[in-house]
């Protein structure tokens, strides 16, 4: 019973903040009693902030609850605290059905196979949508941010699902967004003296070549090759990717006999790891046509080649980034790159590698935006911010994946499919399954009303009459269509709540032992 405290303790710290009329959590910050507490409306944020819980018993079931929470946050970004409702109220019925005689074994087969058709028959509901007006209905469901939904809305329409979007602090107390023409990257020039235009602290060239590669530049005889082939095909300006360059190799390239004949700016790889490197490499080769010189293959800038240059209309660079407008590389080849990319992508597990992977889809084909946040407190900045990111995590989700009707309607609908189920069941077991996902499926529902101060009973035999399809606007306390209204669920959350919360909960059922470590007594050595 500890364990199902703790669970508890978890869910009902979460459980406010789900619907459009959230109620926020505010959490103390660690070893910091001078700074104001925390505010969160994030069911994944709050778990992460749960460290530890006084008694044993109860730790142990809170994180248990807390790692599958996690993990969907970094599967999907969104839909934790939908999930650690549907973990509860599974748990809590099955330990009373097992207290009472039900083989725990045969029930989580019969809640996992049921759990496959309904995520089945979710996604057979799923619809895609286009067009500002709809992406900003789909922020908004996700968001409940008005002026933050207007502003995605159209900067999805703008640069697409696999755009790359930057959410940064705003220097005002509103919402602002700019686009960025072509591609960029994190990464600015190795050497002030070259940045040209002082006034905006920036270096743009026309025409411009591009020469990639992971070598270390250190010496300045290896640069000669490198400028020769570059003036005797024509070349004025260039723009040199690499590792690192030092002081006496730049030296050759600022001389002012060079300077006259070619203007060069060197940049630093765009990623601080080895594979972030090695992408950006490749993905600026096929942007530009160039062909990368790589240490791993023993290349160096004796061997350089015209064949090794790439070429973009124009290249920028300033003290941050750098970026490639109208690359220049084999059309053919880029699609099929791209193609490659997006099917990874769609295979990717884990939101950083799936952010990581459309990142790059986005600069490849060239949709870029920067958006800033602003607020009259730093508190309310970073709550902010933090919505900011997670509604655009879930709308790349819901564009690519797509939507069912939002609201716990979804959830709802799935209870015909398993009162048409219980007709035909052969066994205790089975029988328990369904009914213990009918109590389930309405709970998500139950929750958001009872967070707007409705009555969630009277309401749920509401949308019962009003028929498919049809949910509470808790806004304005009315029932309507989701779909005609916008109110969506990207499909990814919704199925993958529903599967880690009943899979978590079923296997949780099978425990029957709890084993504590011994704590160990701190020691402090001296000398």
């Amino acid at each position: 019973m500890q364990f199902k405290a703790g669970i508890d303790l978890v869910v009902k710290s979460i459980s406010p903040t789900l619907g459009p009329v959230p109620h926020m959590v505010a959490i103390d910050q660690m070893y910091a009693n001078t700074k104001p507490p925390e505010i969160f409306d994030d069911g994944a944020t709050i778990a992460r902030r749960i460290i530890q819980i006084r008694h044993r018993g109860q730790n142990m079931g809170a994180m248990f609850l807390r790692h599958m929470l996690c993990e969907l946050h970094e599967s999907t970004g969104d839909g934790t605290t939908t999930a650690a409702l549907l973990f509860q109220s599974l748990f809590n019925q099955g330990v009373r059905y097992v207290q009472d005689g039900v083989n725990p074994m045969l029930l989580r087969d019969h809640l996992e196979k049921l759990t496959n058709e309904l995520i089945l028959h979710i996604k057979a509901q799923s619809i895609y949508l286009f067009g500002k007006d709809k992406l900003t209905a789909l922020a908004k469901s996700i968001s409940y941010d008005s002026e933050l939904s207007n502003t995605l809305g159209e900067i999805f329409d703008v640069i697409g699902e696999y755009g790359h979007l930057e959410v940064r602090s705003g220097p005002g107390h509103g919402i602002e967004r700019s686009y960025m023409e072509g591609m960029y990257w994190e990464s600015g020039v190795l050497c002030g003296a070259m940045i040209e235009d002082k006034t905006n602290r920036r270096t743009s060239y026309e025409n411009a070549a591009i020469l990639v590669t992971d070598l270390d530049i250190t010496n300045a005889l290896d640069l000669v090759p490198v400028l020769n082939t570059a003036i005797h095909a024509g070349i004025t300006h260039l723009v040199i990717v690499a590792k690192t360059i030092t002081d006496r190799a730049l030296s050759i390239l600022l001389m002012t006999e060079n300077r006259n004949k070619i203007n060069t700016v060197v940049v630093k790889i765009p990623g601080n790891k080895i594979y972030t490197q090695r992408h950006s490499l490749e993905d600026l080769a096929m942007l530009t046509g160039a062909k990368i010189l790589e240490s791993i293959s023993g290349d160096s800038l004796q061997q350089i080649t015209l064949g090794h240059f790439g070429f973009a209309l124009r290249a920028w660079a300033n003290f941050e980034f750098f970026g490639i407008v109208g690359g220049k590389g084999d059309i053919r080849i880029l699609r099929s790159h791209i193609s490659d990319l997006r099917r990874s992508f769609t295979t990717a597990s884990g939101v950083e590698n799936r952010t990581r992977i459309q990142a790059r889809i986005g600069k490849l084909m060239g949709g870029a935006a920067t958006l800033y946040i602003g607020d009259y407190a730093p508190v309310g900045q970073s709550v902010r911010k933090k919505l900011a990111d997670r509604t655009a995590v879930a709308m790349r989700g819901a564009i690519v994946d797509g939507v069912v009707p939002g609201g716990g309607v979804t959830l709802l609908g799935c209870r015909n499919l398993l009162r048409r189920k219980l007709i035909g069941v052969r066994s205790k077991e089975e029988r328990v399954a369904c009914i213990m996902l009918l109590a389930m499926l309405e709970v998500p529902a139950r929750t958001l009303l009872q967070n707007a101060g409705l009555e969630p009973t009277e309401w749920l035999i509401r949308l019962k009459k009003a028929g498919v399809g049809m949910g509470c606007d808790t806004i304005n306390r009315r029932v309507v269509s989701m779909h005609k209204e916008g109110i969506y669920d990207p499909t990814v959350v919704v199925t993958n709540a529903l599967y880690l919360a009943v899979y978590s909960a079923a296997l949780a059922l099978t425990v029957d032992v709890l084993v504590h470590r011994k704590l160990l007594p701190l020691s402090i050595s001296t000398g």
